[in-house]
């Protein structure tokens, strides 16, 4: 039995052209004199967000965790939606090595972020700085910002004197899903990471952007956290090709709403999808979990449900034969 795996869209295993573009990619240095390739894809995705220049990072985490390290001084509170990647799955680094203190939003408006970061306290009173969104919001099942919700926050965050920083690991799900140019979605926020090595297929790297002077920081700040990447180029090729196929995400959106459906269908509690992420209410999480693995079909959990993630590797006829199995499983 062929496994299905809808853990996450980081599962997608890279194919023969991103290979042969990694394979015979133009390397340099990226210490010494800034790989080619890398300064390449570097540059392309600065254009794609609107921004001045950007910086590779192997990871999101890491890329998000750069940010807050320029923007927070420690003891600095910063603000972040409930469930967001940077407050509940990048291990506290947030304060354990940026230095700053986390404080959750449970509903994310722009009153509540006047409410939480203006005002004027005691000199020992929490000093809040900085306003963190994401888009897409994973926790909440892959849900959208629109242009105008985004510039509505962003301009609550400036009347209160705060930073912004743009978690947009799926940003161009979001794009895609919006039917907007990624640039639209990026519109004021100080620094923004994107992540390469979900949707979009690269095995492995996040870009970090923003103004010329803040990637001057953040390529410090890399090598600090242990970040020379030497002949990345060979990273970066993957990148590159990845990028020319955000539009593919279309049929990620697709694959995932035609599950919801058919979820639905066979009795589940599911939402409509926004993006690429089906978020499934069931009694006993763990439960479901392992009843699917023993029929080859592979979910997380996530908030209390079960997640599935739609990606490049799954196509139409594996969401059909999921949706089988699941029917003679019940």
């Amino acid at each position: 039995m062929t496994p299905i795996d809808l853990r996450s869209d980081t599962v997608t295993q890279p194919d023969e052209e991103m290979r042969r573009a990694m394979a015979s990619a133009e390397v340099g240095d990226d210490v010494l004199d800034h790989d080619p390739t890398m300064a390449a894809l570097e540059e392309r995705v600065a254009a794609l967000l609107g921004v001045e220049a950007a910086l590779w990072v192997p990871s999101g985490s890491m890329g998000n965790l750069i940010a807050l390290f320029v923007h927070l001084r420690r003891g600095d509170r910063f603000l972040a939606p409930l469930g967001a990647h940077v407050l509940d799955a990048e291990l506290g680094t947030a304060a354990w090595l940026a230095g700053g203190m986390p404080h959750g939003l449970p509903v994310l408006s722009p009153e509540a972020v006047v409410a939480a970061g203006g005002g004027e306290s005691p000199y020992y009173g929490l000093r809040t700085t900085l306003l963190c969104l994401e888009n897409t919001h994973n926790a909440s099942g892959g849900t959208v910002t629109a242009p105008d919700e985004h510039a509505l926050l962003v301009s609550a965050a400036r009347s209160t004197g705060l930073a912004v920083h743009l978690d947009g690991a799926r940003l161009w799900n979001a794009s895609v899903a919006l039917g907007v140019p990624p640039a639209a979605l990026t519109v004021g926020s100080d620094t923004v990471q994107v992540c390469l090595s979900k949707g979009l297929g690269a095995p492995v790297g996040s870009v970090v952007a923003g103004s010329s002077s803040f990637v001057v920081e953040a390529r410090r700040v890399r090598k600090m956290l242990g970040g020379g990447v030497r002949q990345g180029g060979v990273l970066a090729a993957a990148g590159l090709v990845a990028l020319d196929r955000i539009s593919r995400l279309e049929a990620d959106h697709s694959n995932a709403s035609a599950l919801a459906a058919g979820l639905r269908s066979l009795g589940w509690e599911v939402e409509e999808p926004a993006t690429n992420i089906v978020l499934a209410s069931v009694p006993d999480v763990e439960k479901t979990l392992g009843s699917m693995r023993d029929v080859g079909v592979y979910a997380s959990p996530m908030s209390g449900k079960v997640r599935f993630v739609t990606h490049g590797d799954v196509d139409s006829s594996d969401i059909a034969e999921l949706l089988r199995r699941l029917r003679e499983d019940a």
